[in-house]
């Protein structure tokens, strides 16, 4: 089959260059045929156009002859002669159209011009018939033989410009040329006497005769382009007829009439014009049937040479193919039973066989066969040694006697590799068990591997019947130094904390770092919950100490809670969650101490965790509600939109403050979940008021949305969904961040620009109460600024100077301003000398449900019937 196919291919590239080549012998062939035939319609045509000229002065003739009033208007005095010519001129008219019939009968169906030959056959009848009626009007016939003639001379320059497009040889094309010129000759001339003699009768008007002047320029440009005639038979034909008599005597009146200096001629001297004229016309009609038949002749020659390539390269390829054929059935019924022979022997070979090879067969075979036997003594001493590999057996004398050649010392090299392969692997999979569970900048174990620390320091206290303690450090200040000095310096700093922690414990004690400014201290075997007491006040000494870095003193504290696990009953994430609340209480009673996780703790993490089981179950169930506090322009005193705030009847309890269930949703992914509820329930409902009346088209809708939610990747598609299904223009929807997120979580920045992208608006809630610094605002991704309401019902010095510096802030970065918690007028008035934009509080309205949202602003906003 291989050589089959190596000798196809060639096969293959022979027959594509012959069919190629036999493609360009059709293609001049037919192109031959094609200059052959518009040759043949050429000369049939120029036939009939001057046969159809020659039968113009009879015609006029025979109808100037039958009407004695037409004679006496266009001869004159010269209309008696006329009438005496009446039976020779009928004569006369009987042969030319006999010989006009006779030209447009030769022209073939089947040629270039069948159309043109078949309209001018009806067109002739119809001019005859013209004529023939009684009344008939010279000029109009006149007219029409021209016309007649013209569309004949169209199909004559057509018919020569397909002959010339053809692909024909030098010659050829010369040849159509020659006709070509002959032919504008011959027909100019032939329509120039007619002309002439029309413009010789009576009456005739001057635009006729200037249109003669110009065939006669016409005429004299064909006279001399028969100079350039590429035939010498023909240039001395067209010398020797154009320097006979008649055409010297018709060519001397002409060019005197061109110039305006012939008198007009009588009638005989017009009939004897007609006669020279029509030798004239004879001759060179002559002189064009030579030239057709000269070119056509050539074409014919085209024809049968572009045949014979044809059918020699045909039969050459026909050769080629069945030798090539014929030549790869030899060749294989001689090599392949050698070659069989030495494939199933490979094939032995691939499946692990080394077997003998024989070296019989062709020459060709015989040296494939010497090949292969050379590899398989190879392959013998590649499969002892690989043998020794498998055992083991790596001091093996076999391995020392390497192959010759790049392939015994890649297979030496190979056996050395593989050893130092495995040591490697054995040292990157340490090195990635470390990375996996250690943190990176301080290279203390992170948050997995503090888990299974602990779980394991658990399990062993439980056969041991021991305490195990662990310590929540959280690192007070940490966040200014990071603020203050940078992220390099507040790294530099959770190093040295590291060190000063893991100096500062016992042998056996371990130190993690769970994240940010966090630690865990796990101890094991306790005497007692004062043991980690002690620890922990000596780490809170340890972090307190001055640390220097850079040139700079930085100073931090740490808030440490300890739970202890003294039975089997505690798991590693219980122990987890009851140190990092013993921890938030140490901060809340006033940092830099430690607390011990107790009963009341316990206590708080059960009414959490069972108010976080109540609060998902009410989502589920239907309890939540959202209610609306208006916001309200105050430079116009018009409500602008509402603030949507989350509510929750719970059943058998009643209205459970936002304060005391917000804070639990926080701790975990079911703040998310309400987010998204609030999101489509808010817009949902304003986008029913917005359909409900007009007058509710412009009102703002602000949801809360809480850092937790606003890092998680999906926030953006949530507000996407919620718009999508409300059908709330974007515009109208204003997210409410605190401005710890936007400070704090380059994600959460990120999405706010996504979301602003959209077309939403963004509010920055509670302003004042963390750490954002007025300047800013310049560079973050809002729209209004929301004061909070200590600031603007607080009677403290220069809190109402602060205010009043937010307002032109928040102005000057081109942001809008909400005034929270307004309940008193004097804070309204206040507020509006200042040109605060909005507020919103008590004093205005108290959060509404939805149905009596709906009624404040239709009452706002509808005007009374």
């Amino acid at each position: 089959m291989y050589l089959t196919a190596l000798v196809l291919v060639p096969l293959v590239g022979v027959l594509a260059l012959t069919g190629a080549i036999v493609r360009v012998a059709v293609t001049e062939a037919a192109s031959a045929a094609r200059s052959e035939s518009a040759i043949a319609a050429l000369g049939g045509l120029h036939s009939a156009r001057s046969a159809i000229i020659r039968e113009i002065i009879p015609t006029l003739t025979q109808v100037i002859v039958g009407t004695p009033n037409s004679a006496s208007a266009l001869l004159g005095e010269d209309s008696d002669i006329v009438v005496d010519l009446r039976e020779p001129a009928r004569q006369l008219l009987q042969d030319t159209r006999a010989a006009t019939n006779e030209a447009l009968a030769a022209i073939p169906e089947s040629s270039l011009a069948a159309a043109e030959t078949a309209a001018a056959i009806r067109r002739i009848g119809w001019v005859r018939a013209a004529a023939d009626a009684p009344g008939a009007d010279p000029e109009s016939i006149y007219d029409d033989f021209l016309e007649l003639a013209d569309d004949l001379a169209g199909a004559q320059a057509r018919a020569a410009r397909a002959a010339r497009a053809e692909l024909a040889p030098v010659a050829t094309t010369d040849a159509v040329r020659d006709v070509q010129l002959v032919a504008d000759a011959a027909t100019i001339a032939g329509r120039l006497v007619p002309e002439f003699i029309g413009t010789q009768l009576v009456g005739v008007a001057m635009d006729d005769r200037e249109a003669w002047r110009a065939d006669w320029a016409l005429y004299t440009a064909a006279r001399d382009n028969m100079a350039k005639l590429s035939q010498d038979r023909l240039e001395r034909s067209w010398r020797a007829l154009a320097s006979s008599p008649e055409v010297a005597v018709i060519d001397q009146l002409l060019a005197a009439h061109a110039a305006g200096e012939a008198a007009i001629l009588s009638v005989p001297q017009l009939i004897s014009l007609v006669d020279q004229a029509t030798a004239r016309d004879a001759r060179l009609s002559d002189l064009l049937a030579d030239a057709a038949a000269e070119a056509q002749s050539l074409a014919v020659a085209d024809h049968r040479a572009a045949n014979d390539r044809r059918d020699l390269l045909l039969s050459v390829g026909l050769v080629l193919v069945v030798a090539s054929l014929a030549g790869a059935v030899v060749v294989g019924r001689i090599v392949s039973r050698a070659l069989g022979a030495l494939a199933h022997q490979a094939e032995k070979i691939s499946h692990g066989q080394l077997v003998e090879i024989s070296d019989r067969g062709p020459r060709e075979a015989r040296t494939v066969s010497a090949a292969l036997a050379t590899t398989v003594a190879g392959l013998s001493r590649i499969q002892a040694q690989a043998a020794a590999v498998t055992r083991g057996d790596l001091a093996d004398p076999v391995l020392a006697d390497a192959l010759p050649g790049p392939l015994g010392e890649l297979l030496h090299a190979s056996v050395e590799k593989l050893v130092a392969s495995v040591r490697e692997r054995e040292s990157l999979q340490t090195a990635l068990a470390h990375q996996a569970a250690h943190d990176p900048l301080t290279d203390l174990p992170n948050r997995i591997q503090a888990r299974t620390l602990t779980a394991a320091a658990l399990h062993r206290g439980r056969r041991a019947g021991t305490m195990t303690g662990l310590l929540f450090v959280d690192l007070d200040g940490f966040k200014g130094v990071n603020d203050r000095f940078g992220h390099a310096t507040g790294d530099a700093l959770l190093r040295i904390v590291a060190d000063r922690l893991r100096v500062a414990l016992r042998p056996g004690d371990v130190v993690c770092r769970l994240g940010g400014d966090e630690f865990v201290v796990l101890v094991e075997q306790v005497t007692g919950e004062r043991e980690l007491l002690e620890l922990a006040r000596r780490l809170i000494d340890t972090v307190s100490h001055p640390a220097v870095e850079g040139g700079q003193e930085l100073r931090i504290g740490a808030s440490v809670g300890i739970a202890v696990a003294q039975d089997a009953s505690v798991d590693a994430d219980v122990l987890f969650a009851e140190a990092d609340a013993a921890a938030y209480r140490a901060k809340a009673r006033g940092r830099g101490r430690a607390e011990l996780f107790d009963e009341s703790l316990r206590a708080q993490l059960a009414a959490q965790s069972e108010l976080e089981t109540a609060l998902t179950a009410g989502l589920a169930a239907g309890e939540l509600e959202v209610h609306y506090q208006p916001v309200v322009g105050l430079a116009s005193g018009r409500l602008e939109g509402y603030e949507a705030l989350l509510r929750w009847n719970r059943p058998g309890v009643g209205m459970v403050p936002p304060n005391d269930f917000i804070p639990v949703a926080e701790t975990s992914k079911l703040i998310c979940d309400l987010d998204r509820w609030v999101l489509h329930e808010a817009t949902r409902q304003v986008a029913a008021w917005r359909a409900e009346h007009p007058a509710a088209e412009l009102l703002t809708v602000a949801v809360n949305v809480s850092g937790r939610h606003l890092s998680d990747s999906r926030v953006v598609q949530d507000v996407v969904d919620a718009l999508a299904a409300s059908g709330l223009p974007p515009e109208l929807l204003v997210v409410e961040v605190t401005e710890t997120v936007l400070v704090n979580d380059p994600a959460a920045f990120g999405h706010l620009v996504a979301l602003r992208d959209l077309g939403v608006s963004v509010a920055i809630d509670d302003f004042g109460t963390g750490y954002t610094s007025i300047g800013q605002l310049a560079g973050m991704p809002v729209d209004t600024l929301k004061i909070d309401r200590s600031f603007v019902a607080s009677a403290d010095s220069g809190h109402a100077e602060l205010v009043e510096l937010m307002i032109r802030a928040a102005h000057t970065f081109r942001l809008s301003v909400v005034a929270e918690g307004v309940e008193e007028e004097a804070q309204l008035a206040w507020l509006r000398d200042q040109r605060c934009d909005f507020a919103q509080g008590y004093l205005l309205s108290r959060p509404l449900p939805a149905a009596a949202a709906r009624d404040a602003w239709r009452e706002a906003l509808v005007p009374s019937s």
